[in-house]
């Protein structure tokens, strides 16, 4: 039987070592924050019971935009951290004080993004026998003291590198905070000086912490092995109507007819957005964009596309290729597919040469084959995380 257990994600710090202009636990990592990706791997798991992220007083905004979408009820409001980081977990165990002081809680950095599972269950079962739990792994390097020179070798034995989440009761680590004085490089320093016990449990490679510039590259490294690839199709028709001009790849291309339509009527444009839709298998434009709603009478269809490619990147995915086959008589789309493949390319966030654009006619059969409309097929490529 799983045992609930509460965590707190420490955000507060500048973390402007990484590079980047921002605190790092804001910068993106496959499209999403790196904050959203630890956040993420505690709310997957069913024993969590409750959430509160700790943030810098700044960066209100910022958390607001990286929680964006989240609808769970164990998520709490953000608090307000400290200028120390045993200040910020002061502030983020009070946030959780209306819980059973038994319950287990974890304390994690946001800046570990690829938490395993298997290091949370190690920490749980390691709180089964100890006062706290924390991962570690072991010191398989030689270590040397010295300065631009080395003066003498070190010993490895019985030395660990730490990590989070680490793992407490609720009411002995609040004690054991409320006690401290003095700064403390984790909180199995603030435990130990408390007199806590602490069990040492498996720590994993993946569960490094971003500091570095190099580390965001190691990081995208390891967000790109965990993709998967699928694919989506779409389709769209419209019959022509009254005009001078058919959107096409969100490009006017003259024509002597128009179509009739609630939006801009771009077929290209509505067959790729359910073609992007259907990889993500988030249903279909009119799901998101109803036609009975007047807010999209004349809209143009590249607000459409911008949504489903904006829902790729909130699930930490990226487009990778789109291919479109317009049918029709006329308007011939040969002169217009570079402009067309261009701008679909500018709206996808990829380079041109991953659109393709293509026309064939139905050798006059049916209602293209009669001039009576314009329709398109859209196969669109998504890289997607396989557990999103």
């Amino acid at each position: 039987m799983e045992t609930a257990f509460a965590a707190v994600i420490v955000a507060a710090g500048r973390g402007l070592r990484a590079g980047g202009g921002e605190p790092k636990q804001y910068r993106p990592l496959a499209g999403r924050p790196v904050l959203r990706h630890a956040l993420d791997r505690m709310l997957a798991r069913r024993d969590l019971c409750a959430l509160v992220v700790v943030i810098h007083p700044e960066d209100a905004g910022r958390c607001a935009a990286a929680l964006g979408g989240i609808d769970d009820p164990r998520l709490r409001p953000p608090v307000a951290g400290g200028a120390t980081r045993a200040e910020s977990v002061r502030a983020g165990l009070a946030a959780l004080a209306d819980l059973d002081p038994a319950t287990a809680v974890l304390i994690h950095d946001a800046a570990r993004p690829f938490v395993p599972d298997a290091v949370i269950d190690g920490v749980l079962r390691g709180l089964e026998s100890a006062d706290g739990a924390l991962p570690v792994l072991p010191v398989v390097d030689a270590l040397w003291r010295g300065d631009s020179l080395a003066d003498q070798p070190l010993s490895r034995d019985g030395l660990w590198r730490a990590q989070t989440p680490q793992g407490f009761r609720l009411g002995a680590i609040r004690a054991a905070h409320a006690a401290h004085a003095g700064p403390a490089d984790d909180d199995a320093v603030v435990a130990r000086t408390a007199g806590l016990r602490v069990a040492l449990t498996p720590g994993a490679e993946e569960n490094f912490k971003i500091t570095a510039p190099g580390d965001f590259a190691r990081a995208a490294r390891i967000v790109e092995a965990a993709l998967e690839t699928r694919t989506g199709q779409g389709f769209d028709v419209h019959r022509f109507g009254p005009g001078d001009h058919v959107m096409l790849g969100g490009i006017a291309v003259p024509h002597d007819r128009g179509v009739v339509a609630h939006s801009d009527g771009d077929v290209v444009l509505h067959a790729l957005t359910d073609a992007v839709l259907g990889a993500l298998a988030e249903g279909d434009i009119g799901r998101w964009f109803p036609p009975s709603d007047p807010r999209w009478r004349g809209a143009a269809s590249d607000r459409f596309l911008a949504h489903a490619v904006r829902r790729v990147a909130e699930r930490g995915g990226r487009i990778l290729h789109a291919d479109l086959t317009v049918l029709c008589e006329r308007p011939r789309i040969g002169p217009h597919a570079a402009a067309m493949r261009a701008r679909i390319a500018d709206i996808l966030g990829v380079d041109a040469r991953r659109v393709s654009v293509k026309a064939t006619t139905t050798e006059g059969l049916g209602f293209t084959g009669r001039g009576e409309g314009i329709a398109a097929i859209a196969t669109a490529t998504v890289a997607l995380p396989a557990d999103r």
